[in-house]
């Protein structure tokens, strides 16, 4: 049974990470296409109103790691199949979450009503705006929260195809409308609007997944034990580790909204797109494995079975990302020109400071899943708590002087902390061989990295401007880098897997034919 299992996880992992890229695909098309485009047909100011009421309504509505404490309890519940502790739990959680909605709700209001008084470089006109668009998305929040153990739900049952197909329809869906919204003449509240229906969309396709797919049965009724005081401390900390990364992206809006203005925010948060979509490479992955490393720690080989996957994994990841940030070095200030045009040249600077974490962070992902698993997110959050000081205090010290230069500093010295900080508990707590993992990602893939680093400068020197230069500088930058990475990177697995890729992708361009 256990081996039957095992071949429906990979199936799932599988099925989960072709939907996920998929939708990466949409979303680098949606970066290179469609952001800009919404963006000229907001304004920049409207833009990066837009965006500072998303941040600002992302630091205020949290679910206190309840979110969080679904995955991970399910996930152990599960790989024990004891199904009326899946019941309890759920039962526990929704009564929290709804004490939690009201408690925002008011919280919500009292912004409102101060909204002014906080960001005093917008004008009166902005200030407007900015409270219409600030009511319509709590309203939705509001709504929606309760919900958020959706996701949590699918991915401890392992149904990672289900929940990619409804996250790729939902992105689909909500481009779609607003594309039609704005090429309608419709503007920045109807923008609102529309991501608050599509949101609803989504919320409705995952319930029902939920019903169809699972036997849940909640259990309101359970009024918990044990249960509770485990679920409270991993939600204590995981709320910790939950506060403290608002404290980075999320708060770097509102910084520059009290310092510099929305010309600064609309060319930061385009900044964060990019970075984004890094993340989201590794994420279609990484999101995939918190069931099993939950059965690995089980085992009694744990520290080799994980070590080995955390390696598998985290060079195919050192690879993608790579090769992202090379590309980017690259041919970058000639992408932002004609992606955004004038207005974002520093733009390609910040991509630059706030990717270069990710190439050090992301690779090691599976230990993170490894710190949620075993419970030691109290470790974490001390690491995370430093890191949002951190950023704080750089940003404001700053974004005066350097404006979102300064916030892509801060926040890419409070990463590589954290990444510094959290090695430490994983070779400690956890007993993972991190020295080993350099050894056998970085080292043997570092020298690689560093000369396709080397002519990605090179590049960079080299004339600009038109489409066809990008193309030509681009297709050199991939090029150099796919052969280093071939003739002295990879091993025969990755060349297997990545030949298995090419001829898919050949089979389905001549199926096309």
């Amino acid at each position: 049974m256990s081996d039957i299992k095992e071949a429906e996880s990979t199936r799932q992992i599988k099925a989960g990470a072709v939907l996920g890229y998929i939708t990466i695909g949409i979303n680098l098309m949606a970066g290179l296409i469609y952001t800009p485009w919404m963006i000229r047909s907001l304004g920049q100011g409207n833009y990066g109103l837009y965006t500072l009421s998303v941040s600002l309504i992302g630091i205020l509505v949290m679910d206190f790691g309840l979110g969080a404490a679904v995955t991970r309890f399910l996930a152990l519940y599960n790989s024990e199949n004891n199904e009326e502790a899946v019941n309890n739990l759920l039962g526990i959680i929704y009564k929290l979450f709804f004490v939690l909605d009201i408690l925002i709700a008011v919280v919500l209001t009292v912004v409102y009503f101060h909204i002014g008084s906080i960001y005093r470089e917008l004008s009166p006109v902005e200030i407007d705006k900015l409270k219409v668009i600030f009511v319509i998305s709590s309203v939705y929040s509001l709504l929606s929260f309760p919900f958020g153990t959706l996701n949590g739900i699918l991915t401890a049952y392992e149904k990672f195809a289900q929940l990619k197909a409804a996250e790729l329809f939902y992105k689909i869906l909500n481009m779609g409308f607003i594309i039609g919204a704005l090429s309608l003449g419709y503007g920045l509240y109807t923008l609102v609007f529309v991501n608050a229906v599509t949101g609803t969309i989504n919320i409705l396709i995952k319930f029902f997944l939920v019903k169809k797919t699972t036997r849940i049965r909640v259990n309101f009724r359970y009024k918990g034990g044990k249960a509770n005081a485990e679920i409270f401390k991993f939600s204590l900390w995981s709320t910790v580790i939950n506060i403290a990364q608002r404290f980075i992206y999320n708060i770097i809006p509102s910084i520059l909204g009290i310092y510099c203005g929305a010309i600064s925010i609309s060319v930061f948060s385009a900044s964060a797109t990019i970075e984004g979509i890094v993340f989201t490479f590794a994420a279609a992955i990484n999101g995939l494995f918190l069931p099993r490393v939950s059965r690995i720690i089980g085992k009694a080989d744990r520290d080799e079975s994980l070590l080995a996957l955390m390696v598998k994994v985290g060079r195919i990841q050192l690879f993608l990302i790579g090769l992202i940030y090379t590309g980017f070095l690259a041919v970058g200030r000639d992408f932002i020109g004609l992606w955004l045009g004038g207005g974002f040249q520093r733009a390609y600077i910040c991509i630059l400071l706030l990717i270069l974490p990710s190439i050090f962070e992301l690779p090691q992902h599976i230990a993170g899943l490894t710190v949620v698993a075993a419970g030691k997110v109290k470790l974490q959050s001390g690491v995370y708590v430093v890191m949002a000081v951190i950023n704080i205090l750089l940003s404001i010290l700053l974004t005066r002087e350097f404006q979102e230069v300064g916030a892509a500093v801060s926040v890419c010295t409070a990463y590589l902390f954290r990444t510094a900080a959290m090695n430490v508990i994983y070779h400690r707590k956890l007993n993972i061989n991190v020295f080993r993992f350099f050894r056998e990602c970085f080292g043997k893939l570092g020298g690689c990295l560093l000369s396709s680093l080397l002519a990605a400068g090179l590049i960079a020197l080299l004339p600009g401007g038109s489409i066809l230069l990008f193309l030509a500088k681009g297709m050199a930058i991939v090029l150099i880098y796919v052969v280093l990475f071939w003739r002295f990177g990879f091993n025969g697995y990755e060349k297997e897997l990545f030949l298995s890729v090419f001829k898919k992708g050949m089979g389905i361009l001549r199926a096309r034919k």
